[in-house]
Order: structure tokens, then sequence, then C-alpha cells
């Protein structure tokens, strides 16, 4: 069987305070904290991973909070939009919420049908806010103050901003799985799967754009879904078949990776969906203490130390 990615897996962003970044994802969006680990690379750094109320894929964003670190630039060969699908009466209950956390925002277009809320988080990644249609039945929301009837309920995209969007379209529809799905200009829209929330990628073409630079507000990279670890190890022989520089498969504790550029430059990373945010914890305490890694917990004292102390904030 050829391999197959169901969706977006999880899309992982660089802040700069720690507390600033958990306030707002928590406190505003209602989102909620389903790990509090370390960059496995960088193990006195935090990774902080927000979600849903069970940590499912597809709804998973992440941040490596490096205090100090200079905002970036969007631009070509990055992910410049995270979009949240919302229920499709809930918009204008959005725009009261964040004007009441002083957060700027903006009415745009309709895209594809859908209408839509931009704004930035506190580093000034963009974020949008898209009525969905077919949501189908809320699931449990851990943000007493967001009513289930407008709670964030997944990913439904991402945009790819390329300077040409061919080779990138390529990969996505002949390798990937994909299928293109409709064009707006210079957007050019693509579906995996049933499509929907979580399974839509957008390659916005801007050739004048300038080339990104990584910093706080920067989208790292994003995670694809695959089923399991025998699907990702096909990916990983299909993709160094095809030329690609594959990294080995990692060990992630709640996934296993593997990561790759897009022709366009975009960090790509393909994780299986097992096994879950609940593998270390139960699903009841999610994101309630501090989770390492077995190869880590020998320096637990010492990363307790260096980490800034976090407060849970209550979403209002």
């Amino acid at each position: 069987m050829s391999p197959r990615v169901t969706g977006i897996h999880h899309i992982t962003a660089i802040a700069g305070d720690a507390q600033r970044n958990l306030n707002f994802y928590v406190g505003t969006l209602g989102l909620r904290l389903v790990k509090l680990t370390v960059n496995f690379d960088d193990p006195f750094t935090y990774h902080l991973y927000y979600g849903d109320a069970t940590g499912a894929p597809g709804t998973l964003l992440t941040f490596f909070p490096w205090r100090g670190v200079p905002p970036g630039r969007p631009g070509d060969g990055q992910v410049t939009r995270v979009a949240f699908a919302v229920p499709p009466s809930s918009l204008p209950f959005w725009e009261d919420r964040l004007r009441s956390f002083d957060v700027a925002f903006e009415r745009l277009e309709p895209r594809f049908g859908e209408e839509i809320l931009s704004f930035s988080d506190p580093d000034g990644m963009g974020l949008e806010l898209v009525a969905a249609k077919d949501l189908g039945a809320p699931p449990p929301n851990s943000a007493d103050a967001i009513p289930s009837r407008a709670a964030i309920r997944s990913f439904h995209s991402a945009t790819l901003a390329e300077d040409g969007m061919e080779r990138t379209a390529s990969l996505l529809t002949d390798t990937m799985g994909f299928r293109a799905a409709g064009e707006e200009r210079n957007r050019f829209r693509f579906t995996v799967g049933q499509g929907g929330a979580s399974r839509i990628v957008d390659v916005l073409c801007a050739p004048d754009s300038p080339q990104a630079r990584m910093g706080a507000g920067s989208v790292h990279h994003i995670a694809w879904r695959t089923p399991d670890d025998a699907q990702q190890a096909q990916w990983r022989a299909e993709l160094a078949g095809l030329r690609y520089n594959v990294s080995p498969i990692m060990d992630r504790t709640y996934f296993h990776s593997i990561y790759f550029r897009e022709p366009g430059g975009v960090l790509f990373e393909i994780a299986t969906d097992p096994p879950g945010m609940d593998a270390d914890e139960p699903a009841g305490e999610l994101g309630s203490s501090l989770k390492l890694p077995p190869w880590l917990e020998i320096q637990r004292e010492e990363i307790e130390r260096r980490l800034p102390r976090l407060v849970l904030p209550i979403a209002r």
C-alpha cells in the first residue's frame, strides 16, 4: 500500500517570552496546554504544545519560546499564516473577545466562500479564524470562557509563501496525495483525504516577497500526519528515492518524525499519529507538569532550575 498523509499533524513556531505566549494561546484563544516539555535538541528551552481537550493531531500548535530572540521576517520559503477552524456563526463572538483583549484584527474578504478574521499573536505570527463549513459536533472544550458554539476546533489550513508554486504543487499532488482544489488570484489551494478543516494547504505565489528570516513570530516547520510507523518508513524511502535530503526517523515521545525541505524551502515533517499526547500522562492531566523524555531525566534538576517559572492562565 502506498503511504499517505491524512492532513496537518502539528505546526511548530518560535516565540519570545514563554509566559506571554501561554497567556495568549490559553488565556485569550482558549486552547488547552496539552504538553509542557522541552526542546529535545535544546533542553533548557520549553516546548509548549497547545491543542484541543485531548491534544489530537490536527489541533496541535507548538512553540519554542526563546527569550530575547530577534523578530522573524515573513516571506518566501515559510508558512506565513496559520488558520484555525471555528463554527460559521462564531466570528462576532471572536471579534468581541479579541477587542476585549486589545488584539487588533481585520475581517478579510471571503476566501473560497469562507469568512475570515485575521490577526497576529504577541510575536507577530499571522493567525486566522476561518468560519469553516461541515465541522460536525463540537468536541469537549477545556476553556470554560469559550462556549462550544464558538471554540476553536482544529487547524483549518496553513499558507505557504513561495517565489514559485510549480515544484511545490508537484510534490503535494504527485507524491503526497493532495489534489488541487481551486485558485484565487495568486493563491492555490490543495486538499487531502476528504478535505475540510486540517486537510487544507494554500500555496501563495509571491515572487516579489523577501526571503523569510527565522525568528520570533516565525513558523519553524509544518508536520503532516501519517497513520503509523510502517507508512512513515515508506515515506522516508520514497522521499529519499526522489532525492530529497530526509532526516533519520526521530523519536519525539508523542510521535515519530522525519524532516525534509520542500522545493520552496519550507521545512516539512511527517509525523505518526501514535503514541499520542497521553503517552506519558493521563488525558485528564495533560500539560499539568513538566515532562521529559527518558534520556533527559538525569538532567531534570538542572533543567527545572534553568527554565523560567510559568503560571497557567485562566481563560476569562
